[in-house]
Formats: C-alpha cells, structure tokens, sequence
C-alpha cells in the first residue's frame, strides 16, 4: 500500500486516507513497432465510414461484449465510469425506437433546423427516413449518468460525465471499426424517448445511438473528405 496521502471532505471535516496502488503493467516498444504500429492504426481507422444501408445479417454477442468491455477501459473523471450502454437487438424495441426517433427526425428537417443546418446536410444525403434503427442488428444507446447511487443508496455526483462518456463512445466506434464492423452515429433530438422505451432512469441523459453491424452489400457512402493533419493540429515545440 502506497504511503502517499490523499484528502476527502466527510462533513466539514478534513480527513487523509492511505493511497492504495498496484503495479503499473506497462510494456514499452521498440520505437520501430511504435511507428508501425501508429501507421497501421492511422490507416485502419482512416478505412472507417459512416454507414446508412445496414444489412440485417447476425453478429456474434461475444464481439459487441469485447467492444463494449473496451469502451469501458476510458478514463473518467474521478474515476466514475458514468456510461451505460444499453444493447438494443429485440426487432420489437428496435421498431419502436425507429418509430420516435423518426417523429423527431421530422419536426428536425421540417421546422427546427436553419436552413444553414439543413445545407451543410444536404451532401451527406440524410433525411428523416431512419430504416438502419432496425435493419442493423444491433442498437447501442449511449447514456451519461449524471448521479449514481453508493452501497447504501446515497445519490453521488458524477463529474465530467459528457467529457467522459464521451471518450468511452469514441473507444467503442474505434473498436466495432477494429472488429470488422461498420457504425453510424445517431443523434435525434431530443433523445428522453430513450429513456422511456429503454427503462432508464431520468438521471441518465442518451448521449446517441451506435448503429452497429455488417454494411448492406453494395453500400455507398457520400464522396466526402477529412481534413489533413495540418488543419486540426497546431504544434507549439519541436
């Protein structure tokens, strides 16, 4: 046990606990598979495309476990874990997530967005027809959990909640791409219909859904491109 102190308020009062660690599990690489294995990466996850024609075709459970068992590996603040995942493959719960996602998908496209919102759309071909919510065979719905309740029922607060879940649905679209798998992210808005088809607590905010599985054969994506490095990095050393 780590000698280091650290402090917690219990009350007013100031108390120091003892730090308890373990042994970092560290494995350091030659600098030539470090290269290799970033270049690989890089160009992996430059392959990965938003995916609108899902086929319904089965994906085995254990891959979407694994996924999801990483997505939890994030860092979080306080260490909280304040994510759920919510796995949505019942064809019933499916079609009726479809159903209000489209009623707001409507209001969207019809009376909500500006018009400059709906132009810097329109390349990428959306509209608020929604079929991949139940083509695809899985759904994973991305909650943040603002509170959460200790061994004897205490609420918590959680902090950094958007920020964290946030990085564990980036670790877990990362992941499905690894695994072979194609995803789109889907966020209508609003997103309490979630909570309501999906039994969650309204201390939990949906963050998105993943839409999750094999591309439908011949699937087209829009002819899009990304920014180069030098757009999205600054360097401020050597």
């Amino acid at each position: 046990m780590n000698t280091r102190k650290f402090f917690s308020h219990t009350g007013k009062t100031m108390t120091s606990q003892p730090l308890k660690t373990i042994n970092l599990k560290f494995e350091e690489l030659p600098e030539s598979e470090m290269k290799s294995r970033a270049s690989e990466f890089n160009t992996l996850m430059q392959k990965r495309r938003t995916v609108r024609d899902f086929s319904s075709r089965a994906v085995s459970r254990d891959v979407i476990d694994d996924c999801l068992a990483a997505a939890g590996s994030a860092p979080s603040g306080a260490n909280r874990q304040p994510w759920h995942f919510a796995l949505v493959s019942d064809p019933a719960i499916k079609r009726e997530i479809r159903l209000a996602a489209q009623v707001e998908e409507e209001e969207f496209y019809t009376s909500r967005a500006p018009q400059d919102w709906l132009d810097a759309l329109a390349p990428l071909g959306t509209d608020s027809e929604k079929p991949f919510l139940e083509h695809a065979p899985y759904l994973i719905v991305v909650f943040a959990q603002k509170f959460e309740l200790d061994s004897e029922g205490n609420k918590q607060k959680n902090y950094y909640v958007t920020e964290s879940a946030s990085i564990a649905t980036g670790l877990l679209i990362a992941g499905l791409h690894n695994a072979g798998l194609a995803t789109l992210t889907h966020t209508p808005s609003p997103m309490k219909f979630l909570n309501e088809i999906l039994e969650r607590p309204s201390t939990e905010k949906p963050l998105m859904v993943i839409v999750t599985g094999y591309p439908e054969k011949g699937a087209r994506v829009p002819d899009i491109d990304r920014k180069p490095l030098t757009d999205i990095v600054s360097v401020h050393g050597d």
